[in-house]
């Protein structure tokens, strides 16, 4: 039996699964603050009650969560120092002399993780071929490590020039503070990311080393906490790729898991695509839709892979900005994200003009119908106001919500300043917020040279799928499929995601002068260590894959794209598969070639991974269940006038039975609200289908 547990801004998550017998129970809690780890307490004691089973019968939990970005965001890691060549203290504030805005007059940029004072340059310098020109003082690093011990360091990061290409006075750094000072955490670039560009590795070894002891405490606390409650199996982390990894690595590189979260519902998006095209439905581009109670994400799943991507920021300055956060070129599920969520907050600007996020009220105080004393309008306030949700049967009754405080908050601070109606007011939140994820979903296909109408949307999260068919229809799409247990997808997504890992590293040549013998020595030794960490975690060898790809790009650009490789040991007799491959990924870029130009590699990476697990779902049925499949209706305003509106309960529609919009579908985890001229039934899987004409 496997657990998964997502935490969110609003609530918290969990999916028990029973491998053999398919059988899913599922949970959701408020999230606690400021120590989450309470929420996942209570909700693990929850799903234990609902499923009749101890914590000793489990024996794999995985693990996704936002401390790692909450604790960038908000400034809360440790005191960090940073150990680097002399004369490259100030890297973190030069970083790449981009103005994000080249209008804003008062532009602020991101303030670096560790401040001035304790950025210490030393004696030591490689050339970029990693050949020594200045040898490392060891009694010099003794020295400076004193003194930032006596400081009150608890972390240090060390970057120094060219480690990429040889790490040697790295790892003699590392290996002194490790045996004197066992207690403070130390972080190397070239273990963090042994890839060219100095500010971004720079930039990434100091956030890992930022959050490392917040992590290990976490994840310790975590462990302790569950093993006191009988829990004796293994548990895994979701990183930001959508690949699983062990406490041990999560505790080590923490800055794999700044995107921990919303990675679970991608990967679960990627199972559901893979379990439907092997049942025959052509859903080989799939737009993965997840909104819950703070913000609102979309990812592309084509031919049953997520799309990946080596380019991330970290705490913004304006959080939808490109360029005004902290880089970090690790690997992350490629998703748009915006402040959209059912907690979201609607409020009139200084022109008197609607807007909604990107703040949100979260679980404390939540939304005005919470009752917890929220006093602003919500998203979720908007669609309780619209009929959308059940005020009697908000995650199956078991939290009332309050419909008069949700109309008292959206007429004192929308619609009387408008001078409209309260359910006018509630529909124009609702279409703003439609809105702007639709137009944020559309530029992200369109920045891949895609076109969105061919896709497949799949909704979830606990207001993904009362908003998924507005959206869908707003990007001219003309099916929606929302799963079983939507409320709590990304938990799900966490227990069909592989153990994987990744490494790297960079070699800058022309592809007709490359060192080929040195390339596959240099991959071979990275496959063997990603086979010996996956087998240590229990996968055996026949059920390992390897997959290789490269960075290249035309010699003299400085932006590069991602080449699969051929498998096998590469030779000059490899170019024109590379070549191929290159050509292919540029044209889909950028609609053309520049056939005389040589081709050079950057950064090669191999991913080693292990099988991705096979599930039967059946989802358990929460609540009693109506005798028939409409269980009554209710009036649901959808723009011009009130409606009366028939309510499915799920557990009850027979499969593939039609129904015909507008209805309404309620289930414990979340509500589907499926709009004018549609059809909707279950499929075999329990999936619902949505086709709009």
């Amino acid at each position: 039996m496997k657990l998964g547990i997502d935490i969110g801004g609003t609530f918290t998550d969990l999916v028990l699964l029973d491998e053999g017998s398919g059988r899913m129970v599922l949970g959701k809690t408020l999230t606690t603050y400021p120590d989450p780890l309470q929420g996942i307490l209570n909700g693990v004691e929850q799903i234990m009650h609902d499923s009749g089973v101890s914590l000793h019968s489990i024996g794999v939990i995985v693990h996704g969560t936002t401390l790692v970005t909450n604790a960038v965001i908000e400034r809360k890691g440790a005191r960090t120092a940073l150990l680097t060549t002399a004369g490259f203290e100030d890297v973190l504030e030069i970083g790449r002399e981009m103005r994000y805005d080249i209008y804003d007059l008062f532009l602020t940029m991101p303030k670096p993780l560790v401040p001035r004072s304790l950025r210490i340059g030393l004696r030591q310098r490689m050339d970029k071929n990693g050949r020594v020109l200045t040898p490392l003082d060891l009694t010099e690093v003794e020295q400076v490590a004193d003194r930032l011990v006596r400081r009150g360091v608890q972390s240090v990061a060390v970057s120094f020039l060219h480690a990429f290409a040889n790490p040697e006075h790295e790892q003699a750094v590392g290996d002194l503070l490790r045996r004197k000072y066992p207690y403070v955490a130390v972080s190397l670039s070239s273990e963090v990311l042994p890839e060219i560009r100095e500010y971004e590795r720079t930039s990434a070894t100091a956030m890992n080393a930022y959050v490392q002891p917040l992590t290990q405490d976490y994840l310790r606390r975590l462990r302790r906490a569950l093993t006191e409650r009988g829990f004796q199996g293994e548990i895994y982390i979701m990183n930001s790729a959508g690949r699983l990894t062990t406490l041990e690595g999560a505790q080590r590189f923490p800055i794999q898991l700044l995107e921990s979260g919303p990675a679970g519902g991608t990967m679960a998006g990627v199972f559901f695509q893979r379990q439907l095209t092997a049942a025959g439905n052509d859903v080989s581009q799939l737009l993965a839709f997840d909104m819950g109670g703070t913000t609102a994400k979309a990812s592309m799943v084509r031919q049953g892979q997520p799309e990946i991507t080596h380019h991330f920021e970290a705490a913004r300055e304006r959080r939808f900005k490109k360029g005004s956060g902290l880089p970090v070129r690790i690997p992350v599920i490629d998703m748009i994200e915006i402040g959209a969520g059912g907690g979201s907050i609607a409020r009139l600007d200084a022109l008197g003009l609607l807007t909604v996020g990107p703040d949100s009220a979260a679980s404390q105080p939540g939304p005005a119908c919470y009752g917890r004393g929220g006093q602003w309008p919500t998203v979720t306030d908007a669609d309780l106001v619209l009929g959308f949700l059940n005020e009697h049967y908000f995650l199956g009754g078991t939290m009332p919500l309050r419909r008069d405080l949700a109309e008292e908050a959206i007429e004192k601070h929308i619609a009387r300043p408008l001078g409209i109606r309260v359910e006018e007011a509630a529909w124009g939140i609702h279409r703003v917020v439609n809105e702007n994820m639709a137009n944020a979903a559309r530029v992200h296909i369109l920045e891949k040279g895609l076109d969105p109408r061919p896709f497949t949307m799949m909704a979830f999260g606990g207001a993904g799928p009362v908003h998924a068919f507005a959206v869908a229809r707003l990007l001219g799409l003309s099916r929606l499929i929302v799963p079983g247990g939507a409320g709590v997808l990304s938990a799900l997504g966490f227990l069909v995601s592989p153990i994987a890992t990744e490494a790297i590293f960079s070699h800058v040549s022309r592809l007709d002068r490359m060192d080929w013998a040195s390339i596959n020595s240099r991959m071979a030794e990275m496959e063997h260590r990603g086979r010996t960490f996956l087998q240590e975690a229990g996968v055996t060898a026949n059920q390992i894959h390897v997959h290789r790809v490269a960075e290249m790009r035309y010699a003299g650009q400085g932006h590069d794209i991602t080449v699969p490789l051929p498998s096998g040991t590469l030779s000059a007799d490899s170019l024109p598969a590379i070549t191929y491959n290159f050509e292919q990924e540029y044209t889909l870029r950028y609609g053309r070639v520049l056939p005389h130009m040589p081709i050079e590699s950057v950064t090669w990476r191999i991913v080693v991974s292990g099988p991705s697990p096979q599930a039967s779902l059946h989802q358990q049925v929460k609540g009693a269940v109506s005798q028939q499949a409409q269980k009554g209706t209710r009036p649901a305003f959808f723009g011009k006038t009130w409606l009366e509106v028939p309510v499915l309960d799920r557990y009850a529609m027979p499969a593939e039975q039609r129904f015909n919009g507008p209805c309404i579908i309620e289930e414990f985890e979340s509500t589907t609200v499926v709009g004018p001229d549609a059809v909707v039934w279950r499929d075999s899987f329990g999936n619902l289908i949505i086709e709009m004409s």
